[in-house]
């Protein structure tokens, strides 16, 4: 509903309380109404235009929430990594930076998506492989020191403890295994 204070009246038709209270039109001339119930009228108007937001700006105020949600959640986890990072011992911030710092050559990477599908990749799809990879790895490198553990064994790794790893997350199904395929339909 249109705001009568911002609505401009037609061209030749008076006002209400203007000219002459008869009207020649077919239109029912205005009833005449106290400044109170005006009043009342208008701040109706306003408090459901304040309730009840248009959508673009639902979709404003719903964007900026997400925005600021995000953000506290980021601060968040900044500050739980850094009292993490703080708590490590000395070989551990080694390793954690060794890890932060390793990364699969995208070019690399690129080649090899390109080979399997025959088409070339964006650089978002070589960034999202290339992490895909490297928590794979981690994975892998993780099993592989409970298997050398588990079998009384000491670091270095052997290819013996990555090959059970592999083996072990397999079974678990926790590992792509290209040897067997599962045929659907027969």
């Amino acid at each position: 509903m249109a705001d009568p204070a911002r609505v401009r009246p037609e061209a030749g038709r008076p006002e209400p309380g203007e000219g002459s209270c008869s009207s020649t039109s077919s239109e029912p001339a205005a009833k005449p109404r106290s400044a109170a119930a005006a009043a009342a009228e208008e701040e109706e108007e306003e408090g459901s235009s304040s309730l009840h937001p248009s959508p673009a700006k639902k979709l404003k105020m719903e964007h900026d929430k997400k925005k600021e949600k995000r953000q506290k959640v980021d601060e968040d986890e900044i500050q739980k990594m850094q009292v993490l990072v703080s708590s490590f011992s000395e070989e551990q911030l080694n390793r954690y930076e060794m890890y932060r710092r390793s990364a699969f050559p995208k070019a690399a990477i690129k080649r090899l998506i390109q080979s399997i599908t025959g088409s070339s990749v964006s650089q978002n799809v070589v960034i999202a492989m290339s992490g895909i990879s490297k928590v794979f790895t981690g994975e892998i490198v993780e099993e592989a020191l409970d298997v050398c553990e588990k079998w009384g064994d000491k670091p270095p790794l052997q290819p013996k403890h990555m090959r059970e790893a592999v083996r072990r997350l397999r079974s678990r199904e926790q590992s792509p295994n290209t040897k067997h395929k599962h045929i659907l339909f027969h």
